[in-house]
């Protein structure tokens, strides 16, 4: 009999493939104490443009000026566009960082940049910066997985890794199309239909008396230690707290129309109920899915090479004057419903108290082309673009870097992922002068190239 069959679990593969190895020395930045506990990343992929949002460009030329018009925000001499018209209320709890650059321009490579914090294609495998930071600090809530994407299923989420660090601190991913969807359901930390809590405990009792072998053929992790894996699913199939963090009908109606009842505000909602229940390390890879009233928007992400100011969609064939199925970056979908979700997170967070020991950041690979192009989108570009933190002592209402004018090229205080990555760690009290080492015992330092971003503090 199938071991997954005799237990009636869900995905126990995928669910063990989260819960290895959580607890490690923690190796402290000399002098300092970690500021966050936690870390929030929402990650916006496709290459969100920073001249229609975060960076507003005024004085560029007509025919390629950004129709959307630059706004003041709470913080005075700090503008932003209006397509961020309720998170310029929040300035005050935020650093945007406008000088961001770096010179790799495709989005699997550009993703994979920020999830590990390091150029792609290097001598040794690196691992996710959550599964880094799970291996290293290990977790306060054992009933949760330490690094989750929510929902896992974008375009790019393929891109995580665990590097040369055990399988089991790889990320788990909650899935689902549509979290706005009353039906929706994390993936794999539920018994199967049929089976329920008594019958688990007696097939887990049961189980425990076997002599079943674990050790699977090559490199592994020792039997005992695919024990453990069992057990930490085991008791997160068990534990009523697991479910209950990622059970969004918990949450009162009015905060989750605050934070807007599409799939991006649920999932953002579902970031904060992580963080609030102890998950380490959350990424929120989002994107709007098609729906009744976004026809044909199955692929709307940022990437916006037609029709960037279009009020629907942009059609289904790139370069002739369509966008792949995604909608013009000023339209619900797309800017209106990320505005909206920022804003609320910021604010619930902050009433809560989670932004005093959460780092948030607001990230994307790249921005957009300073020009709009012949099909009136704007492409890839990797010079200057802009992000964001709030919380874990970052000092709001300030902007670090600037570009031209134009939003072209990074003019002074220029940063890359490799310093976003050296900011996360650092701020998670983590000293990036001590090694990690490979099973050959090779040393490797995360971030070699990356300095922690100063100024944010």
């Amino acid at each position: 009999m199938q071991r997954r069959s005799f237990l009636g679990l869900g995905m126990l593969s995928g669910l063990t493939a989260a819960t290895g190895r959580l607890q490690a020395g923690v190796p402290r930045s000399a002098g300092q104490s970690a500021r966050a506990k936690q870390v929030l990343v929402v990650l916006e992929q496709g290459g969100v443009s920073h001249v229609d949002t975060w960076d507003p460009k005024p004085e560029t030329v007509a025919e390629h000026r950004s129709p959307y018009r630059p706004i003041d925000t709470n913080v005075p001499g700090i503008q932003f566009t209006e397509l961020l018209s309720k998170t310029a209320r929040h300035a005050d709890k935020l650093a945007v960082v406008r000088s961001m650059t770096h010179n790799i321009s495709g989005h699997p490579e550009g993703t994979a940049y920020l999830l590990q914090g390091v150029k792609p294609g290097g001598p040794v495998d690196i691992p996710d910066i959550g599964t880094a930071v799970a291996h290293l600090i290990g977790t306060a809530a054992p009933h949760l997985p330490p690094y989750v994407m929510v929902p896992g299923n974008g375009e790019q989420s393929a891109m995580v890794k665990h590097g040369f660090l055990s399988p089991g601190l790889k990320v788990f991913k909650t899935g689902g199309q549509n979290l706005a969807d009353p039906k929706w359901r994390v993936n794999d930390l539920r018994l199967l239909d049929g089976v329920d809590a008594g019958r688990f405990r007696d097939r887990r009792d049961l189980l425990s008396n076997l002599d079943v072998g674990l050790v699977p053929a090559g490199p592994a992790p020792s039997t005992q230690a695919m024990g453990n894996f069992f057990d930490r699913a085991f008791n997160m199939l068990d534990n009523p707290r697991t479910q209950g963090a990622f059970d969004l009908a918990r949450e009162p109606v009015e905060l989750r129309e605050a934070y807007g009842r599409g799939h991006r505000g649920q999932c953002y909602l579902l970031g904060r109920r992580l963080i609030e229940s102890g998950v380490r390390f959350t990424v929120l890879d989002v994107r709007e899915p098609e729906t009744a009233s976004a026809p044909g928007g199955f692929n709307m992400n940022w990437d916006h090479h037609d029709l960037i100011y279009t009020n629907g969609s942009c059609g289904t064939v790139r370069d002739k004057a369509g966008g792949e199925g995604r909608y013009g970056i000023g339209t619900w979908t797309m800017m209106g419903s990320t505005d909206q979700a920022t804003a609320a997170l910021l604010d619930d967070m902050h009433t809560r108290g989670l932004l005093a020991e959460t780092l948030v950041c607001f990230v994307t690979e790249f921005g957009r082309t300073p020009r709009l192009n012949k099909f009136q989108g704007r492409d890839h570009w990797t010079y200057a673009y802009s992000i964001a933190f709030a919380g874990a002592g970052v000092r709001g209402g300030q902007v670090i870097g600037k570009t031209d004018r134009d939003g072209g090229y990074a003019l002074d205080q220029t940063f890359t992922p490799d310093d976003y990555a050296a900011t996360i760690y650092d701020s998670l009290g983590i000293d990036l002068a001590v090694p990690l080492y490979t099973r050959e015992n090779r040393p490797v330092y995360l971030v070699p190239e990356g300095r922690p971003i100063t100024r944010l503090f």
